[in-house]
């Protein structure tokens, strides 16, 4: 019976208050209607043929869930907060706090079974949303209905997005992740959306709070209808939940309930409401309770029973008292690799290389297929010049393999291979440096036709152009839902620059760089981050290398692994980045890779790469030592140097004749690579000078990364050379770049 549930999770929330004085909770107290929306919507789902339900949800009530009707067990959460971890002691995990805990299981809903899966939240809210939409298109894909990358979904899987309702109206990643919902390539079928409308934002009042009438008004933005109910009148509420079910069931849009309710006590149960919202709280502390005023007018109807309360409360009271006593001694499950990730582990303590190599004959076929088109399709003359026949004369010369043929080579060999590949992002099909073209657009019909999406008759996996609206937060939030859904997809997100990233700083900080750490969810995304300083100014020079290196866990002074929390990688040749996107997919495990992208190099004649580079046996590299160096002995100074500035110091080096300096590549920063660096810095043993170039300024860049590790790793001390301190990325004024450009390129020659 729905008023003993709602009594239930009143009594978890008095149980908790009562065991676990001190605690921040979120409970659900004033809002108990949830209990009605999600049991009833549960009941909807399956009626509506629904098989998977994911949830986002931030932590008001999250716990009454979990533990009374998602069966996470209440020995996990007590063992939580007896201090002990949430995973088991063989996880490398430093776990996360109780209101971010989740649980996937199946339930019965009137003899169906519903599998239910909500996701690990921030404390950022609203972050969870693209997330959630990300793995719920994974998962309508990889049930294989509908046509691959377009506007497809499966009836089997709905999305549920739970919002509170200062954060849905305060945080501007609900715009982008509505504007997100119609899209090619990112739709769902539509989302169901239930705000939780307690009145009051942490302890900001309404009408302080937004400068609309509802909270809700956000979804006039893409026209999606709202269904306001009152949360003490539960028929009400009931009737609201089966009208937005079937809302979506029939269209597919997204559809919103926004549940009136209060919130019982503060923002969290330590913190006092009344300093802040007196008369509000004067109002809610004479009301009785959702549950209690559900229950005595069920009572007074002759339908519930004292004793039947008494009875049911009475029994849960001790089960959860039981589940308290065996907290100590409960050992987690090992759940974290489930069935789409079998035969899958964390990464090693160690360094593992990998065969990425491919035969060579079929990466000829597949650069030939990447530039091939319908019969009567009208290309583009340039790119009928440039790409096509460029690419055609490379590939059959087996020389000067350029970055976008080693590209097309990588995601079709995967392809072929039996990986999905997808990439998103503002203009990827074509590429910001104009230089990818996987996408062509026929120049009389606008039609789009994408060549390795042809490589053979019938293919069972394709590769997916997701050209985005102009966002970084939701897309890239979007893309590491997708990630975590299953490891078959190699899930790439490009920005447009580099610079660009830190638009979506709150999910790379929350998701992606800690997201295996704090919650056991591997994750491969790639993101690839176009950067080199060629006097485009503050905004267009930068990936913020530095702030990626900080957020990693690399050891100073012990040597790395590859279970660092990510890799990053700025690679110089085209045969580099293939063998980084294969290794990507190879491995058994799961990293994302922050990839330091060049601008270009895309077009640099020295930057390319021999057929035979990319054959089988071959693999990335992640120093690569100068081959130029005849006599190592008579070497005096070692030049160490992070991607494309390595081109400039080799033509100085060369117009100055130099046969006594030596240039050492370091391809991949995290994990530093320690044993493959002291390899190259041993063959000089009569060097007297060990130099750390970079382009970048010297607060930026891998200088600091790299000074340090060295010295302890090592045991060398590096000098560095490059551009001073700055408080922005790069100068604005093109005389000073010039200045700046010719002294990070000659000082090396000169330093003592």
């Amino acid at each position: 019976m729905l008023a003993l549930e709602m009594l239930k999770c009143q009594a978890f929330d008095h149980f908790m208050a009562k065991k676990f004085v001190s605690l921040k909770r979120y409970g659900a107290e004033g809002a108990e209607s949830l209990v009605a929306f999600f049991l009833q919507f549960f009941k909807s789902c399956v009626q509506g043929k629904v098989t998977e339900l994911i949830i986002g949800m931030p932590h008001r009530g999250r716990l009454n869930l979990l533990i009374n009707h998602l069966h996470l067990p209440p020995e996990l959460l007590f063992r939580k907060l007896l201090g002990k971890s949430e995973f088991p002691d063989t996880a490398k995990a430093s776990g996360d706090v109780i209101s971010h805990l989740i649980c996937s299981t199946e339930i019965n809903v009137d003899g169906k079974l519903l599998q239910v899966t909500s996701l690990h939240n921030p404390s950022h809210l609203e972050a969870i949303n693209p997330v959630s939409m990300g793995k719920t298109r994974c998962r309508h894909l990889e049930l294989g209905e509908g046509e691959y990358g377009i506007s497809s979904w499966s009836d089997k899987v709905v999305n549920l997005q739970v919002h509170g309702d200062g954060a849905i109206a305060g945080q501007g990643i609900n715009q982008e992740t509505l504007l997100m919902s119609r899209l090619p390539h990112f739709e769902v079928g539509g989302s169901v959306h239930l705000i939780v409308n307690n009145q009051v934002a942490f302890t900001t009042p309404s009408e302080r709070s937004r400068g609309t009438p509802y909270c809700s008004d956000i979804a006039k933005l893409i026209a999606a209808p709202v269904v306001h109910v009152n949360g003490d009148v539960l028929e009400d509420v009931i009737r609201a939940t089966q009208l937005v079910t079937e809302y979506q069931r029939k269209f597919r849009k997204d559809v919103f309930l926004d549940l009136n309710c209060y919130r019982q006590r503060g923002h969290n149960e330590l913190d006092d409401p009344t300093f802040t919202n007196p008369r509000l709280y004067e109002v809610i502390r004479k009301r009785s309770t959702i549950p209690d005023k559900t229950a005595a007018r069920l009572k007074e109807a002759g339908v519930l029973s004292n004793q039947e309360v008494e009875e049911a409360l009475a029994s849960y009271t001790e089960w959860l008292n039981q589940c308290l006593q065996k907290a100590d001694s409960y050992t987690p499950e090992e759940s974290y690799f489930g069935v789409h990730w079998r035969g899958f582990s964390q990464a090693p303590a160690a360094i593992t290389t990998w065969d990425t190599g491919c035969d060579t004959n079929l990466l000829r076929y597949i650069a030939i297929k990447s530039v091939s088109y319908p019969e009567h399709f009208i290309i583009h003359p340039t790119l009928l010049k440039n790409h096509v026949k460029g690419r055609l004369k490379r590939i059959n010369e087996g020389l000067d393999i350029d970055w976008s043929t080693a590209e097309a080579m990588a995601w079709g060999s995967l392809i072929y291979e039996g990986y999905n590949v997808r990439i998103s992002g503002q203009d990827v099909g074509r590429g910001t440096f104009s230089h990818r073209h996987v996408m062509l657009v026929d120049q009389e019909t606008n039609d789009m036709h994408i060549p390795l999406n042809n490589l053979a008759e019938g293919q069972a996996t394709f590769l997916e152009i997701a050209n985005s609206h102009l966002s970084e937060e939701a897309v890239l939030g979007f893309e590491y839902g997708m990630s975590i859904e299953s490891p078959k997809h190699l899930i790439i997100w490009e920005a447009q620059f580099g610079d660009f990233f830190n638009g979506a700083q709150i999910h790379i900080d929350t998701f992606v760089s800690s997201g295996e750490t704090k919650w056991m969810r591997c994750s491969g995304l790639v993101m690839m981050l176009p950067h080199g300083y060629d006097g485009a100014g503050p905004e267009h020079s930068s990936c913020r290398l530095e702030r990626f290196l900080q957020l990693s866990d690399s050891s100073e002074t012990e040597v790395d692994g590859e279970d660092v929390n990510w890799h990053i990688v700025n690679p110089t040749t085209p045969a580099q980045y293939f063998h980084l996107l294969r290794r990507q997919m190879v491995r058994n495990y799961r990293k994302p890779l922050i990839l330091v992208s060049p601008k270009i190099l895309i077009r640099d004649p020295e930057a390319t790469s021999a057929l035979s580079l990319f054959a089988p046996g071959s693999r990335f590299q992640p120093v690569i030592g100068d081959a130029s160096i005849r006599a190592p002995d008579k070497v005096n100074k070692v030049l160490f140097v992070c991607g494309k500035h390595y081109y400039a110091l080799r033509r100085q080096r060369e117009e100055l004749g130099l046969q006594d300096v030596a240039i050492i590549r370091v391809e991949e920063l995290c994990p530093f690579p320690t044993y493959y660096l002291q390899q190259e810095a041993d063959k000089f043993t009569n060097a007297k000078h060990f130099i750390w170039c970079q382009e970048e300024h010297q607060n930026m860049g891998a200088w600091t990364f790299c000074k340090t590790r060295f010295e302890n790793l090592l045991g060398r001390k590096l000098k560095y050379c490059g551009r001073g301190p700055l408080a922005t990325p790069a100068v604005g004024i093109s005389n000073v770049h010039k200045k700046e450009v010719e002294h990070v390129i000659k000082h090396p020659f000169q330093m003592d």
